[in-house]
């Protein structure tokens, strides 16, 4: 029986190549090899831009109200398709259901944006700046760029990117991660069906051979990068020396922050939904509580009588959590446990020892609890992207804000009071790019920019909002002075915007 193999999208239809390499794409739930997907190699990445390139003078010059209208129509058909991505998601990554499906509202909201890209790409106007001299700027696109997409949303982050550079005018070269690839081709179908031309979209499909193709090659002119810390940072060093213009978005380490007056079972159910949540995998988990005071040890309990109560299985059962996507990642996350109790942590709550609903070997590890981690502990100072939670405890607020200020991550952080002055003083002084008060995943909507500091970001542009919009646009200022001649001619009809 041969085995399915996930192509490229290449103007406009599915193609393997010539590369002769593939990967294995598992079912988290299960452990088996659901099918493979085929990994570029040079001709794949020439062959995925040339098209782009190819395709990106006709886009460009496309009325803004045909783009617009075809933002709608994908927007309609991705609405109406949305169980059927989030199916494909959970049968590649693992999350249950209806956090896939979570997930493509989330995508949603951001091609809903992306749809009013006629106002946002409004330039000023200044008449006479100088005597019968006019100024004015556009904003205008970049040409063919390329997002590089994590597995832990394999539909949303690009939706972070992919509308709004479409819809300025660029055109997209699109690799997503080879774990859970098929929900990329799943979009590309409906920018089909949305009546997007052929080669606007592509999708290439691969492993670093395609990542460095796309950073070296001098048909893309811009990177969008979500990721690792290590791996953004690469990134972010290749392409700009490259010369293109880059966003890479890294790693994190989201601290909630809970003081003494916070409501006990609204924190400890947001730490619990926070760091668990699609099995921890997500850059804005919750994956250390830094509890202040007397409120560690009833808050501890109340979250450990939380996580013993979630059922961890496959996510096509109804299940609260799902697996790991991969063997290899669960036993890294599964060491990291291991080694934060020889370090001196308490493990309160072992999710090595979970018994998953579920058939076959999969990638299970059941929710962790830890309390007593100190700072120099791995579980504190790395990125482990699993479904463990970390309690550290301090004495006070300013030892509290101090240790979330100390951290080389800055991407999310949240406090959890009743005391409004304590929380807005949080707000000024905490380092981190996105901060929450009694909320603990604080993802901002569409209309604004998504985005941390320090070792969360490279680049200095955030994902989609007004900064995404400045990142695929560039700015261009005319300056005219034009003879005084009368325009003549009548025409009746009623003025297009064709």
């Amino acid at each position: 029986m041969s085995t399915e193999i996930v192509g490229h999208w290449i103007d406009g239809a599915e193609v393997v190549g010539d590369s002769g390499r593939a990967a294995d794409v598992f079912d988290p739930a299960t452990g088996e090899v659901a099918r493979s997907v085929a990994l570029a190699g040079p001709a794949e990445v020439d062959r995925a831009v040339a098209s782009a390139v190819a395709a990106f003078p006709g886009w460009r010059d496309t009325a803004l109200a045909r783009r617009t209208r075809i933002l709608f129509a994908f927007r309609h058909l991705l609405d109406e398709a949305a169980d059927e991505v989030a199916e494909v998601i959970t049968a590649e990554h693992g999350k249950v259901v209806a956090d896939a499906r979570g997930e493509v509202a989330r995508g949603l909201e951001v091609v809903e944006f992306a749809c009013g890209i006629g106002h946002l790409l409004k330039g000023g106007h200044t008449e006479n700046a100088s005597t019968g001299v006019d100024v004015h700027s556009v904003r205008q696109p970049l040409g063919p760029v390329a997002v590089i997409s994590p597995f832990n949303f394999p539909a949303m982050v690009p939706l972070w990117f992919v509308p709004i550079a479409i819809a300025a005018g660029n055109t997209v070269v699109l690799k997503p991660s080879e774990k859970d690839p098929s929900a990329a081709l799943l979009l590309a179908r409906l920018w089909q069906r949305a009546g997007l031309p052929d080669g606007v979209f592509t999708v290439l499909h691969g492993d670093k051979v395609a990542v460095d193709g796309l950073l070296e090659h001098p048909g893309i002119k811009a990177v969008s990068f979500v990721g690792s810390t290590p791996v953004a940072r690469y990134v972010h060093e290749r392409a700009s020396a490259a010369g293109k213009r880059v966003q890479a978005l890294g790693g994190a380490k989201n601290h909630m922050v809970v003081l003494p007056d916070a409501d006990l079972e609204q924190t400890a159910d947001a730490a619990v939904s926070a760091g668990f949540g699609s099995a921890g995998e997500r850059c804005m988990a919750i994956s250390v509580v830094v509890a202040v005071g007397p409120v560690a040890d009833p808050l501890v309990a109340a979250i450990a009588e939380r996580a013993r109560s979630l059922r961890t299985g496959d996510g096509r059962r109804g299940c609260d959590m799902g697996p790991l996507v991969t063997g290899a990642h669960r036993d890294k996350v599964a060491g990291y446990v291991a080694e934060g109790q020889r370090a001196g942590a308490t493990v309160v709550v072992d999710g090595r020892e979970v018994a998953p609903d579920a058939d076959g070997a999969g990638f299970f590890l059941g929710p962790t609890l830890l309390d007593h981690v100190t700072p120099d502990m791995s579980v504190y100072t790395d990125e482990i992207f699993g479904p463990v939670l970390a309690v550290v405890r301090v004495d006070t607020y300013d030892e509290a804000l101090a240790l979330v200020n100390a951290n080389r991550y800055g991407n999310g952080t949240a406090i959890f009071t009743r005391d409004g002055g304590a929380a807005r003083r949080f707000e000024n002084e905490v380092e981190v790019g996105m901060v929450g008060v009694n909320v603990p995943v604080p993802v901002p909507v569409a209309y604004y920019s998504f985005g941390g500091w320090k070792d969360s970001l490279f680049g200095d542009t955030h994902a989609h909002g007004a900064e995404g919009v400045h990142f695929f646009t560039r700015g261009k200022v005319v300056t005219s002075r034009w003879p005084d001649t009368v325009r003549r001619g009548v025409d009746l009809g009623f003025p297009r915007n064709d």
